[in-house]
């Protein structure tokens, strides 16, 4: 569950490409590939957490309410203000956030309103739930998550597209495929980006030089670094240091 709480998100759920509003929010199901896009730095509320917090696997409640839901074709569910239902969702889920920011034992409130909201979710899905998701899909998407699973521990080491296919069995023209279909990006550009975004960190959160950040995050060279840090950031990097510790 997220909340576009004070800024508009590009989301890529699956093979769909979804602009969520700021005041908006969204239920993305079990085992669904996703990822957030945004014009500027900033938090978005959101809490994760496994079907079986809400009910026994194999018990009663998980198979009457919740895996109808998260065996079903609805990849998503946008949550807008505009409808009642959904706006219910919200306020219960501004609630949980409240919870989780204020309150240390906050377990069990927060199991209740998730409880909540997933009696809501199942009223209003009767004909997604009836739906099974095809296993093609389910294989597709895994054989995605353990090529990324890969670039996320071995970023900063100098690898290869045929390394990242292998990880998965997969040819690098099925690698490539996979990448494209589920999140519109080539696995090298993916790697670039994770690279990136593990560079920012550091940035903020050491005295290390650029240099050195470069190639703690696996970049041959500070000058292709600062290229590609400037390509998607806007700015450079010494420059992304300072103004993030102006604020």
């Amino acid at each position: 569950m997220i909340y576009a709480e004070k800024i508009s998100v590009t989301c890529f759920i699956g093979t769909e490409k979804v602009e969520l509003m700021q005041g908006c929010g969204m239920f993305i199901n079990s085992g669904v590939l996703h990822r957030f896009l945004a014009e500027q730095s900033n938090f978005m509320p959101n809490i994760v957490f496994s079907p079986q917090l809400l009910g026994e696997k194999n018990g009663k409640i998980y198979e009457k309410y919740i895996k109808p839901i998260i065996c079903s074709a609805a990849q998503f569910q946008i949550l807008s203000p505009e409808h009642a239902w959904q706006n219910k969702i919200l306020q219960l889920l501004r609630q949980i956030f409240t919870l989780q920011t204020n309150e240390a034992d906050c377990e069990l409130s927060t199991v209740l309103l998730l409880l909540e909201i997933w009696k809501i979710l199942f009223d209003h899905l009767p004909s997604q739930a009836e739906a099974h998701l095809h296993n093609g899909e389910t294989l597709r998407n895994s054989q995605l998550t353990i090529m990324m699973q890969f670039i996320h521990k071995h970023y900063c080491e100098p690898i290869s597209l045929k390394e990242i296919s292998s990880a998965a069995f997969l040819s690098k023209n099925t690698a490539l495929q996979r990448f494209r279909n589920g999140i519109r990006l080539s696995p090298v550009l993916y790697l670039i980006r994770y690279r990136l975004t593990r560079a920012a960190e550091l940035l903020l959160t050491t005295e290390s030089s650029v240099t050195h950040i470069a190639e703690q995050v696996g970049f041959e060279s500070a000058g292709y670094f600062c290229r590609k840090f400037k390509e998607c950031y806007k700015i450079s990097p010494t420059e992304y240091r300072s103004k993030k510790s102006e604020k």
